[in-house]
């Protein structure tokens, strides 16, 4: 896992996953306000992206269709 820290002022640079010169896309803090984060998240439309409990409820709904 890679752990990120940033300024606020850093905080809008763009996170590139992937090749720098041809990346599968980029993470972009674009906001921190009262405790709160807003995450862009840039990638292609075959890729998914998705919160983590999504994620774990998709797995499981997978894993329930193929027992």
């Amino acid at each position: 896992m890679l752990v990120i820290q940033r300024t606020k002022e850093e905080a809008k640079n763009k996170i590139v996953i992937g090749d720098p010169k041809k990346p599968i896309g980029t993470i972009t803090i674009t906001s921190v306000k009262r405790g709160r984060v807003r995450v862009a998240c840039d990638f292609p439309k075959d890729v998914e992206v998705n919160r983590g409990e999504i994620a774990a409820l998709r797995a499981s709904q997978k894993d329930a269709g193929a027992a």
